[in-house]
């Protein structure tokens, strides 16, 4: 340890010779934990709320979808199939199609989003675990079925036992319109419900119905053709990889997406959410180290005869600058590694005992205590905003000092 960080660690812990130094140290040291701290939980409690919203979502995203560069849907759809089932780490890949249409049951209608799908889709998803009541089928050997979000069942007043059936209509893509018989502009089908879902999140609750593959390509007016390739990967496939791999197999023709890229809307707004929360916190941080430069100086000051006895053991006025601002970079890393470490013992609790409670029916609910993920990367960013922050302070803990030798 060198000469003068030995001297600035022994004014950083000895006690100082008036009372108000002390004090100031101590708010001093106290402001960069509080901010440190507050950095280290929020960035965390961000990353829960995200890890929850994703975690959600991708109990029904697809692990990799594909759709085309240009145009609506996936013409041929069974030869990308079979193109994109040939790469390894491809477990299944199956033709949907989504489109907008309206649905009837007795009076009441609503425009809804159809998707088609196999009839065994649950197998590609967690469907099953969103299902509050009936069950996953879309067909028997009597009727075709529809699975509904818990939007159009509630708007409805549709249920799995109801023995009605909803009406859903569809304008046709193809030919002309017959003003005299506008009802001959749409294709229509009918369908039981045998499930309701409910994922609570309003991208899919609020208007979406699965129904069967064939019923969708008769409503929408299509043969081969498909609005999205869903694709399922084998366990322990790398997603990147596989997604490489079927750029490469299909060409510049299609779009290759992961769960976050085709929730890119969601994913940037918590992101945006997250980050400007954590510019307000690096501000707050800013002015608390502002005591920071306030104690060291009047420790300049307080150490006015310290200073005249080192200068007649013969250090020079950069060695004296040097322990100051050697002093100003303790201060800010200790408070620095304490509001760390109390931010990770907080958000350690938290995920424990889940102190901190959402306001609320905890019923209505998908969570009854605020959500917390650490990131190792956030404690990186924090540590690093701190660095420079002290670095700051020691430029102008450095200016202080010359200005005070030289008179």
């Amino acid at each position: 340890m060198s000469l003068p960080l030995k001297i600035a660690w022994r004014y950083l812990v000895s006690k100082k010779g008036h009372q108000a130094v002390n004090i100031i140290s101590i708010v001093a040291v106290c402001g960069v934990v509080v901010a440190t701290a507050a950095l280290i939980c929020v960035l965390s409690v961000f990353n829960g709320f995200r890890g929850l919203i994703m975690g959600k979502l991708a109990m029904l995203d697809p692990q990799v979808a594909i759709t085309a560069t240009m145009g609506k849907t996936v013409n041929d759809a069974d030869s990308v199939i079979d193109a994109v089932s040939a790469i390894d780490g491809v477990e299944r890949a199956i033709p949907v199609i989504e489109d907008q249409a309206l649905a009837m049951y007795v009076q009441l209608q609503m425009p809804v989003r159809l998707k088609g799908v196999p009839d065994d889709y649950n197998t590609m998803n967690q469907m099953d675990s969103v299902i509050v009541d009936g069950e996953w089928k879309l067909r028997d050997q009597v009727s075709k079925y529809a699975v509904a979000g818990a939007g159009p069942a509630v708007r409805l007043c549709v249920r799995p036992e109801f023995l009605g059936m909803v009406r859903l209509y569809a304008p046709q893509r193809k030919g002309r319109v017959n003003i005299a018989n506008p009802m001959g502009a749409f294709r229509q089908d009918s369908v039981f419900i045998s499930g309701i879902f409910q994922l609570q999140q309003n991208s899919y609750d609020a208007d979406l119905i699965y129904v069967p593959l064939d019923m969708a390509r008769q409503l929408f007016d299509y043969e081969t053709e498909a609005t999205q390739i869903e694709v399922k990967l084998t366990p322990g496939a790398s997603e990147q990889q596989v997604m490489r791999a079927i750029s490469q197999a299909l060409g510049s023709g299609y779009q290759v997406k992961n769960r976050l890229m085709q929730q890119r809307e969601a994913y940037s707004l918590v992101n945006i959410e997250k980050w400007m929360a954590f510019l307000l916190l690096a501000f707050i941080l800013v002015i608390a180290t502002f005591n920071v430069i306030s104690t060291l100086s009047l420790l300049i000051i307080e150490k006015d005869e310290s200073i005249a006895t080192l200068r007649a053991l013969g250090a020079n006025d950069r060695q004296i600058s040097r322990i100051f601002v050697l002093q100003g970079w303790l201060i800010t890393l200790a408070g620095a590694v304490t509001g760390v470490v109390i931010g990770l013992i907080l958000c350690l609790c938290q995920q424990q005992f889940g102190w901190l409670r959402l306001s609320g029916d905890p019923a209505n609910m998908i969570i009854s205590a605020y959500p917390v993920e650490v990131q190792w990367m956030d404690v990186v960013i924090t540590l690093a905003l701190v660095a420079a922050v002290g670095l700051l302070t020691s430029m102008v803990t450095a200016l202080i000092m010359r200005r005070r030798l030289r008179n």
